[in-house]
């Protein structure tokens, strides 16, 4: 896995050009692309979330594409729309923002229903549909979504059909005051992101994506995420638990890291350090912990606790 963890470690020193103090975050965000999976980053405006997709952009060389939710778009502002050319008497197809590799979909809150909608198909099936015709998608393909949690006026829930087609939910947080003070030096003449150049290539891209496959995880270890999934579909706590999708993050996602750790086999503590960003927005709380403002991350933890590690008969570490 030292092809894996070499270009991780490339891209992950690229980012951090861009995105100062936030290496756990970066990395989170790669681990979503080599799994393959979408990533949802919810935070405060201001803390960087824009400039970390058009950075993993650049560093793989991808297409970016923005598409800023607003109540008023359509499913065909996303997708792409078939126009009539006067010329040659047929129809075009005009692709929509989300055919490319790397798609930020800024403020995804603030679109109406309809609208999200129009993502489920291209997450999931990598491929959009309009007006009976089916256009593939370009691999990599990675939907970088953002939502402000605090401001709440003019904005849709994501349905829990569409939380669930996101692999990880991320954020990203205020920078320390040592890091704030590096942003502000790394800015004073222009942004870095100007600067920033490829380092790696869309095909070791997807070679990556197939070479994590490979990684060993021993049955106690699937025994293990089949577990902690199952124990948060009856936490008392919990109204709805994680879906078969969440193992399938879970499971991917421990793969993923630790090839970037160098490592033809996971642990649990890959499984441990990713089941919070991987599980907790598929949990929905119930109607009384809501009431005691219990998070769905302090239900994973409380989970964490509770399901037993298989780490003596594997040998690893099963620090929290």
């Amino acid at each position: 896995m030292t092809s894996v963890q070499a270009i991780g470690n490339r891209i992950l020193e690229n980012v951090e050009k861009v995105i100062i103090g936030k290496h756990n975050e970066i990395e989170l965000t790669l681990v979503g692309l080599l799994s393959r999976g979408h990533v949802l980053i919810e935070d405060v405006p201001g803390v960087g979330k824009t400039m970390l997709a058009r950075a993993l952009a650049r560093s793989i060389g991808g297409k970016f594409g923005r598409i800023q939710f607003t109540p008023d778009m359509l499913p065909s502002d996303v997708t792409g729309v078939s126009i009539f050319n006067q010329q040659t008497r047929e129809f075009e197809f005009r692709r929509g923002p989300i055919m490319e590799h790397v798609v930020l979909a800024d403020e995804i809150n603030r679109a109406t229903p309809k609208t999200q909608s129009s993502l489920l198909e291209a997450m999931e099936e990598r491929q959009v549909t309009v007006d009976g015709v089916t256009y593939p998608l370009d691999e990599p393909f990675m939907v970088l979504a953002t939502q402000n949690p605090i401001e709440y006026e003019g904005t849709f829930p994501l349905p829990e059909a569409q939380l669930d087609r996101f692999l990880l939910r991320i954020r990203l947080g205020y920078p320390s005051a040592n890091d704030e003070v590096a942003i502000l030096d790394s800015q004073q003449y222009q942004h870095p992101i100007r600067a920033l150049e490829q380092v790696v290539t869309i095909e070791e891209i997807k070679q990556a994506q197939e070479d994590v496959k490979t990684v060993y995880v021993e049955e106690q270890l699937k025994r293990y995420i089949v577990a902690l999934v199952d124990a948060t579909r009856y936490h008392e706590d919990v109204y709805l638990g994680a879906s078969p999708r969440g193992c399938l993050a879970l499971y991917r996602t421990a793969q993923v890291r630790a090839a970037l750790a160098g490592r033809d086999h996971a642990i649990p503590d890959d499984i441990k350090a990713l089941a919070r960003t991987t599980l907790a927005h598929r949990v929905i709380v119930g109607p009384t912990a809501r009431i005691k403002d219990i998070s769905q991350e302090s239900i994973i933890g409380d989970v964490l606790s509770h399901v037993p590690v298989p780490g003596a008969a594997l040998g690893q570490s099963t620090a929290a």
